[in-house]
């Protein structure tokens, strides 16, 4: 539980359809299973103890009464149980019969929730036994004990607020106003579902996508427990379609026909920074509810869940390139008003023959080709000085050629010396006096050649630079429009890599591959027999923990302990805990130092969920300390 992962588990033990003994025991079984995995929350099928498939022995009363019996057994064996455990099973209240879920936990029942919408249609007829819950709460006697009973009921963990659930029964789920609707408003972060939905060809993409939708609707999780083969087969199928989704992704899912667990850990932290972040969410509206608390211990949950270890990447699948096409395309869209509002003609990029640059040129292309204006109206331009190679300096002049734009050599090196010597620097001291000067030339280099062809000059610079501020101040730093101002040095990897793939021809793809290949750096301190000797990574880390870090620290809002522990879970194998310390202490000095830059950014397009404008998503003080984030990995 700590960090807010619950480690939560949906199950569908066998049944014998009317035997509920039997029914019991596989229940505990799974009980048992499910405990030694150290889950909290455990949501079993809909009339589980009895099975859904009795047709009208649910009106004889050797049925009802071998459920409650069931249902005292369950309770019985619960108390060597730390989890909660949802339970299917009928039972009577004031003269009616209620398929109701029933959570346990430790010998003691929480609570009793009646399904609201009984289907009457088609292959259903629950009407004929079951009538539809109550509009107000009540209680029910369970043995020697009053439960609560109803539908507005909110389980809490005392020892962790964010750790709340409520239920819903099946068809509760697929009309228009699921009261998983109201729950979420009430508090719920969770919501259980015990269901007994049959199978019909094309229903399980259908009930996925339900179960997903409904849990990015209300930004909570959703645990989907179906009923299985042990159901009569009389006129149905049913295939246990399990599932597990958090806000609107598919954490897990089963429907192979099989009894047995589906279990993961949800993040109910994340869950509920998100609704704080969406002032359009409610308000806690919980009128009517009775809030029911059981305790659980916050211990460290074993994670078993995967973090993408490339979050700002489409994830493979069949739309993996229709994302990488929407970027390029908000990329170009961006720039292709800019252009049309300015009257501008011609573009001024620096190409340096790095990731970034090169990206910024693509988009270019795309753009000027959008309007159709000629490429030669696009000026690249290479300006060679002190650290470039001879690798990058041939790549930016072959990229450009390639795409038929305006090609320029600029040697700034002169420049740059007279530079030093107006300002009284030594050419053999190489800081970052040094290092700035080189950056601040070509900048100025791109700025007049701009005004001199009336054109916009183009910015290169990406989100991960900018997180880290590793951005000369007005220089690299600056441009009159940058379109890779939201893009991460992971994602701008792999949309050059999708380009070379699919758009380019064979001249282009060759050296589109040996920009990928070449290491990440400024080039500004001098070469070493003819290669790069400034890396990038080596200096402020690698790309790839550093995306990692900004889209969980930022997108959502996690501490660092947490994303530190995250990050150990993705990265096993490739860095040490030591080395993924080390960097995000890294992160997190240079993110708050370095806020100022990010403070007058050019502008750029957001094309993804994480970004750094001034004028949108990240308002921060430049000033701002860092001695709380600094304490909390301290502790680590």
């Amino acid at each position: 539980m700590k960090d807010g992962f619950i480690k939560v588990a949906v199950g569908t033990p066998d049944v014998r359809v009317a035997d509920c003994h039997f029914n019991a025991e596989q229940t505990v079984k799974t009980m048992q299973a499910a405990s030694e995995l150290d889950v909290r929350l455990l949501v079993l099928p809909e009339l589980g103890l009895t099975a859904y498939t009795c047709g009208d022995l649910f009106l004889q009363k050797t049925l009802l009464d071998g459920a409650l019996m069931a249902l005292q057994e369950i309770v019985k064996a619960s108390r060597d149980f730390k989890m909660v455990t949802i339970v299917g099973a009928p039972l009577v209240n004031s003269g009616k019969l209620y398929n109701c879920a029933v959570a346990v936990q430790q010998g003691r029942v929480l609570g009793v929730v009646p399904k609201t919408h009984i289907p009457n249609y088609q292959e259903f007829y629950e009407a004929r036994w079951f009538s539809p819950a109550p509009a107000l709460n009540s209680t029910l006697k369970i043995g020697w004990e009053e439960v609560p009973f109803g539908t507005r009921i909110l389980f809490t963990c005392t020892e962790m607020e964010e750790f709340s659930f409520a239920v819903e029964i099946c068809e509760d789920l697929w009309v228009p106003n699921p009261p998983s609707t109201s729950h979420a408003v009430a508090g719920a972060l969770i919501i259980a579902n015990l269901s007994a939905s049959d199978e019909l060809v094309g229903k399980a993409a259908y009930r996925r996508q339900l179960v997903a939708s409904q849990s990015a609707r209300l930004v909570c999780a959703y645990l989907y427990a179906d009923a299985g083969p042990g159901e009569s087969s009389t006129d149905l199928v049913f295939a246990a379609h399990d599932i597990i989704a958090e806000n609107g992704v598919l954490l897990t899912e089963r429907d192979s026909g099989e009894t047995g667990l589906l279990v993961t850990e949800v993040d109910v932290s994340r869950l509920a920074i998100e609704r704080r972040r969406l002032t359009t969410f409610p308000a806690c509206l919980n009128e009517g509810y009775v809030k029911v608390g059981f305790s659980q211990s916050v211990t460290a949950t074993s994670l078993t869940r995967v973090f993408p270890r490339f979050p700002f990447v489409p994830a493979e699948g069949p739309d993996r390139f229709s994302r990488c096409e929407t970027i390029l395309r908000l990329q170009a869209l961006g720039l292709c008003k800019r252009l049309s509002h300015t009257g501008s003609r011609g573009a001024v990029v620096g190409v340096s023959g790095g990731l970034d640059s090169t990206l910024a040129l693509l988009v270019t292309v795309d753009a000027f080709d959008r309007l159709s204006l000629p490429r030669a109206g696009i000026i690249a331009i290479t300006m060679p000085c002190f650290g470039t190679t001879d690798r990058t300096r041939d790549n930016a002049e072959t990229l450009s050629r390639a795409l038929g734009v305006t090609l320029k050599r600029i040697d700034i090196t002169q420049s740059v010396l007279q530079h030093f010597s107006d300002i009284g620097q030594e050419s053999t001291l190489h800081d970052v006096v040094f290092e700035n000067s080189q950056a601040r030339e070509r900048t100025q280099v791109l700025m007049d050649i701009a005004n001199k062809e009336s054109a916009l000059v183009v910015g290169t610079g990406d989100l991960s630079e900018l997180a880290l501020g590793w951005a000369t101040y007005n220089g690299d730093h600056m441009s009159m429009y940058g379109v890779n101002a939201s893009v991460p040095k992971t994602l701008i990897r792999h949309l050059v890599a999708f380009y070379a793939q699919t758009h380019a021809v064979p001249a282009l793809r060759e050296v589109l591959m040996d920009v990928l290949d070449t290491p990440v750096s400024p080039e500004l301190l001098p070469a070493k027999d003819g290669r790069i000797s400034q890396v990038t990574e080596d200096i402020v880390g690698p790309y790839e923990l550093h995306d990692f870090f900004l889209y969980h620290a930022i997108r959502w809002a996690f501490g660092p302990a947490k994303v530190y522990r995250m990050a150990c879970r993705t990265f096993e194998g490739v860095y040490t805990p030591q080395t993924i310390l080390k960097w995000l202490r890294v992160f997190i000095n240079r993110f708050f130092s370095q806020q100022f830059k990010r403070s007058c950014l050019p502008d750029g397009p957001k094309v993804g969920s994480v970004a750094l404008s001034p004028r949108g998503d990240w308002r921060m003080p430049s000033d701002a300390c860092a001695e709380l984030w600094k304490l909390e990995l301290q502790a680590l």
